[in-house]
Parts: C-alpha cells; structure tokens; sequence
C-alpha cells in the first residue's frame, strides 16, 4: 500500500532511514521511501510503499450497510418526484461555538463545490440555510416552525470532543420535543463519520469526500422509506387547497 506523512526531522538520509524504521515499527514489511522533501526547516515529507500485514473483512462492512446507492442530481429530482411528490424541506446549520460555514454552505447553498449543486440549486429540494454559530435550540425550533423534513448539522471544531457534546446536545433536544420519528437527522464534519453519527442518535453521518449529491441521495431515499405518518406534513394541502408542494425552489441562507 502507499502511505504519505510528514515528520518532525530535518530533510536528509537519516531522516529517510527514520521513516522505513517508524513504518517497520507501524506492522509494514519491506518500507521503501520513494519520494521525500523539505517542507520548512525541521520538517521533511515522505511517500512510501509497504506491504500491509494487517487486514480487514471488507464483506461484513459492506453488509453492515456502510454502503449509500448514490443517485445523480438528475436521478435525485426523478426518484424525488416520483417516490415524494413534494419539495423536500431542509434545515442546515453549523451549530455550537463552530464559526466555519464552509461544510454547510458547500452542502446546502447553489454553487456548491467542485462543480456539484448544492442542494439549493435542487427543484426537490426547499432549503434554509442558518449559518455558522446556531445554538441547537435556534436550529430545531426553525426546523419546527418550517416542519421540515431534515436536519443537517456541520461541525468542524473538535477539540475536546466539542463536536460530540453538541451533536447529542440536538439530538436530546429533538427527542424532548417529540420530532425524532418525524425529523431525518444528518450530520457532517471532517471527524464524523457514519459510525459515530448513528452512535449518536442521527440516522447518518458525511466525512471528507462527501458531495451535495451524497447527501440529497440519502434524505430521498430515507424519507420515502419512512412510513407515511412519520413524514412531515409539509407537503399536505392547507385550508385554501394548496400545499407546500406549491412552493418554488429554495430560499437559500435565511437571516
């Protein structure tokens, strides 16, 4: 397998010498450093290839249901369309202390990233965007008052586990409000992962590598999985006959 790190050692020969002795000592058999540099004074890069001993059973993670079937955005608004009927409701923010609304906003707004839409550029899709530094009860309360389908939550502070306290602060919150059966809850962050999300209480968790497609595909398919009654009822005609499925579009980030 091939592995690149960085080391606090000066760039030299025996700075090559202590990475092949730190992999050796990692379980890899027959490490060979081939490429290394100076990244500042003190500090050397390297990329090795090593023979990996230990193994995983990849068949039982799979069978775990790690795995999402992930839709195009073009198969994302067909199966909306036919398995929902009605635009999704959305509510995303980064919650806590967390001022980085980068993660939300590549999930939720239209311009997304690396060429993918995010989910507000999505006609199955209403999304409401809070922002960075949404206390909990801010986000679940806008989710009520919206009866929004899913929450989504981005956390990228973790020092002292932060993320974890206020990932099961919301999930407590939701509960004590009576919302779990009816609420999808999501959560991403560069140290979350699906494992630890529905550790958690949520019903999925995104890490590095996710795109706004990744998500929109899970909301879809969980909320048509879900039985009718727990469904919110967004999109049930109102008195005058017309329902929320008669809303346009997304409404991007709300103030």
């Amino acid at each position: 397998m091939q592995l690149s790190f960085t080391l606090p050692v000066p760039y030299g020969l025996a700075a090559r010498k202590a990475a092949q002795e730190w992999a050796a000592r990692m379980g890899f058999e027959h490490p060979e450093v081939v490429h290394y540099q100076e990244l500042t004074d003190g500090y050397t890069y390297f990329v090795m290839f090593g023979e990996a001993t230990q193994t995983v059973d990849y068949a039982s993670l799979s069978d775990e249901g790690f795995d999402i079937e992930y839709m195009t955005e073009e198969e994302i608004e067909a199966f909306a369309g036919e398995h929902i009927g009605r635009p999704v409701v959305v509510v995303g923010a980064a919650t806590g202390t967390d001022t980085h609304s980068v993660g939300i906003d590549a999930m939720l707004n239209l311009k997304g990233f690396h060429g993918h839409h995010g989910l507000e550029g999505y006609k199955a899709f209403r999304t409401h965007n809070l922002g960075s530094q949404v206390p909990n009860s801010v986000l679940v309360s806008k989710a009520i008052d919206l009866e929004a389908d899913a929450i989504l939550v981005s956390q990228t502070v973790t020092q002292q586990n932060l993320h974890i306290a206020n990932l099961t602060e919301l999930v407590d919150i939701v509960e004590a409000e009576g919302r779990r059966k009816q609420l999808i809850l999501t959560c991403g962050g560069p140290r979350v992962s699906n494992e630890l999300a529905k550790e958690l209480g949520f019903d999925a968790g995104f890490s590095k590598g996710t795109y706004p497609h990744h998500v929109a595909s899970f909301i879809v398919r969980e909320l048509a999985a879900r039985p009718a009654g727990a469904a919110s009822p967004a999109g049930e005609p109102s008195a005058n006959g017309s329902g929320a499925a008669n809303g346009a579009g997304s409404t991007g980030k709300d103030g």
